[in-house]
């Protein structure tokens, strides 16, 4: 992957600086990360033989606390991912007001292809590799894309070996066995639905008369696919990486789901006990799914699935960012042109990093909450945050996109400002 992505990303950073009224240190600060690291991770494989990967880990800014942010495994990443998306966790967390900084890690390869015991392997290997980069007041990782609770557990019980001592907030979304918070596995899924709640009653939308389309079905797609079926949406199609499908009277999500549990594919089905049947429904590729006539469009997949060549052919009247990145700078002034409205992914997919920052409180507190405590936490704080970027777009008359980036800047340049800026060096006050 070339360096576009991160010049992608950046572009978002500087629609609003023209907004605010930070420091030009500041500015400059957030423009670069702070530091990456590149490592080699040597596994030895099942038949004996030894095979390296690459790994990263991005810590892109910590003025206002830690980093944050989840390690990834896929063939496509690369720094420049990492970069971008450590980029995005940094206003992601400053949007939601959270003590961190944004973080990311990732490992390069096809993790379908390895045995557990391989992965864990990796996933070990991986801590050994960057352990003097991370810790519980410095670097946090969370799960990401192919990663989960117990590769999170892993990481968790390598880096507590490696220290000496028993250290379950370095890592969250682990089990609840070792220290993980109920409600982290669809905190993602419900962060985005509270805030589609909150949003679709400012734009007179009612669940029965909105029909949703839903870009992946994964562990975020698929629950939150669900929720929004269960108060009344009609989820007409959802897609998987093989493809897509569609029934305009509306799909049966748990029946779905429930078969892709069993058979890792999608079909349009009606389960009763463990018997599915197959109901009428159309197969489409993802790039139809993108383009149908619906209400409301959620990309849950993974980044740049709109650009500047499909951007004309979306019809959805509102997209809400789940994925990261899903949407392409040169395609937000397509789809503005055509009165499209997107709701930013550094606010709609941040109910995982704010129930990752819960279970990092309970870690440090030795108190847990409970899933009521957990989920009536995270709807306050999604709410509450949804509520003041609102306003900011209503205000100024811009998107809200534009309108968080403004959000995270103002608490960002605070925060950078505090350290000292040229106004107070030269002039000899606070700028």
């Amino acid at each position: 992957m070339s360096d576009s992505l991160f010049i992608d990303a950046s572009k978002r950073l500087q629609a609003a600086l023209k907004y605010v009224s930070i420091s030009d240190d500041a500015s400059e600060r957030l423009k670069h990360p702070k530091v990456s690291l590149s490592v080699s991770i040597p596994v030895r494989m099942d038949d004996g033989s030894l095979k390296i990967f690459q790994g990263y880990r991005v810590r892109y800014d910590d003025t206002r606390g830690p980093a944050k942010g989840g390690v990834r495994y896929h063939p496509h990443v690369s720094l420049d991912e990492v970069q971008s998306l450590a980029f995005w966790m940094t206003f992601k967390c400053a949007v939601l007001n959270l003590p961190f900084g944004g973080g990311k890690g990732g490992i390069t390869l096809n993790p379908k292809t390895l045995s557990k015991f391989e992965l864990e392997r990796l996933s070990r290997g991986y801590i050994d590799a960057i352990a003097d980069f991370i810790g519980p007041d410095v670097d946090i990782l969370a799960p990401d894309v192919y990663t989960n609770s117990m590769i999170m557990g892993w990481m968790m019980d390598q880096y507590s070996i490696i220290r000496r001592q028993v250290s379950p907030a370095v890592v969250t979304g682990k089990p609840l066995t070792m220290g993980g918070s109920v409600g982290r596995d669809g905190a993602t899924a419900h962060g985005a639905f509270f805030v589609i709640q909150c949003i679709l009653p400012k734009l007179d939308l009612l669940p029965q008369t909105t029909t949703v389309a839903i870009q992946g079905f994964g562990k975020v797609g698929a629950v939150l696919a669900e929720l929004l079926a269960k108060v009344g949406y009609k989820v007409v199609a959802v897609s998987d990486s093989q493809g897509a499908i569609y029934a305009k009277q509306g799909l049966d999500i748990p029946s779905i789901r429930q078969y892709k549990a069993s058979t890792q594919g999608i079909k349009a089905v009606y389960c009763q006990g463990t018997v599915c049947n197959i109901v009428e429904h159309q197969s489409l590729s993802n790039a139809e799914l993108l383009a149908l006539d619906v209400d409301v469009l959620i990309p849950a997949a993974l980044e740049n699935q709109i650009t500047e060549n499909n951007a004309k052919d979306i019809k959805a009247k509102y997209i809400f960012e789940v994925a990261n990145g899903p949407i392409a700078s040169t395609a937000d002034e397509i789809l503005s042109a055509k009165g499209i409205s997107v709701f930013p992914d550094i606010l709609v997919n941040a109910g995982g990093v704010t129930v990752s920052y819960f279970e990092w409180v309970q870690n440090r507190s030795g108190l847990y909450w409970t899933l009521e405590q957990v989920t009536e936490r995270l709807k306050q704080k999604m709410v509450e945050e949804t509520e003041q970027i609102w306003s900011i777009s209503q205000e100024l008359g811009i998107s809200m996109r534009t309108a968080a980036y403004i959000h995270a800047l103002n608490r960002l340049g605070e925060a950078l400002n505090a350290k000292g800026t040229r106004d107070y060096y030269v002039n000899g006050h606070d700028s």
